[in-house]
């Protein structure tokens, strides 16, 4: 069968015993599990210990899935090797790995999986690399937080299909990469602003990025990046500025709390949930709308809306 092997990294400003202790208890994973917080309701159930060589954590659900990993070799300080089973929505078996190394400043933690698919599914390869990789990317961040300070600033709010009003915007458009989205993205708004004060545009109606290709394969965005303007708008020709519009439709919605370092979480609750009620999606692009000035707000109260535009 095809085999294929994901790796992500981030650096922890604690010592490796004590990421370790945190990492090898799974009582700890429905905290900072970045499927969890996708479907909270999910049954999890942990053996007792929860830290030990054949300690297992199992979950049910709608979404998520139904799955259980086993502990298998347990180094404190270094080394954890989990056996993960998928049971719903497909059966697989697969080897994780949370590799734990001492830095000047802490620990450098690698959360990685050898896996493979059923020869007739070889396609499917670099999507699951993509998507997974950007799971563990986000636990990891979390991982990261709740280690270093305590908690997780992140919380989602379902407000599940709502009709939403046509609207038009005006931004800076890019390419980049899922890593580099975050100082991409900060680039084009600067951009944008500087662009919309040249032209005298106001930007008093709210912040806004529309994601209007998201290339699995390659894990690369395509965006636009700047604010709504008014329908009656015309941006002059030769400006750098990029238009997209929507007309008045459906859009299942999310709510995100938090620093933008933890979006990532609510566009995949997003998602997981249009699968999961099998919601059609309009190829017009989804998007995402800033609710408060991140420079005045406290990064815990930072109040984001994800828009996945729905057919019918």
């Amino acid at each position: 069968m095809p085999k294929y092997y994901i790796a992500k990294s981030i650096e922890i400003a604690a010592p490796p015993q004590k990421v370790f202790e945190c990492v090898a208890d799974y009582g700890t994973w429905t905290t900072w599990s970045p499927w969890l917080i996708a479907e909270p309701t999910a049954k999890v159930t942990l053996s007792k210990p929860a830290n030990a060589v054949g300690s297992t954590y199992a979950w049910v659900g709608d979404v998520t899935g139904e799955g259980i990993l086993e502990h298998k070799r347990l180094e404190p300080g270094k080394l954890i090797v989990d056996e993960l089973k998928f049971i719903k929505p497909f059966k697989s078996t697969n080897t994780t790995t949370f590799e734990l190394k001492p830095t000047a400043n802490g620990t450098h933690l690698t959360w990685s999986m050898d896996s493979s698919m059923p020869w007739f599914l070889f396609w499917m390869i670099p999507m699951m690399k993509t998507f997974i990789g950007m799971d563990y990317g986000r636990g990891l961040a979390m991982i990261k937080d709740l280690i270093e300070t305590g908690k997780i600033n992140s919380k989602v709010i379902h407000h599940g299909v709502e009709k939403v009003s046509s609207l038009k915007m005006a931004g800076v458009a890019r390419i980049c990469k899922v890593e580099g989205v975050s100082s991409s993205m900060h680039e084009a708004f600067g951009e944008a602003h500087r662009e919309f004060a040249r032209l005298g545009l106001p930007i008093d109606k709210g912040a806004i990025s529309v994601y209007t290709t998201f290339k699995i394969k390659q894990g690369e965005f395509h965006y636009i990046s700047g604010f709504i303007i008014p329908e009656n708008t015309t941006v002059p020709a030769g400006s750098s500025l990029k238009t997209w519009s929507m007309p008045t439709s459906k859009a299942y919605r999310i709510e995100h709390i938090g620093p933008y370092k933890h979006l990532g979480n609510g566009w995949s609750v997003a998602n997981m949930q249009c699968r999961g009620k099998k919601l059609k999606q309009q190829k017009i692009g989804t998007f995402e709308v800033y609710r408060n000035n991140p420079d005045t707000t406290p990064e815990q109260e930072i109040k984001t809306d994800i828009y996945l535009p729905l057919k019918g």
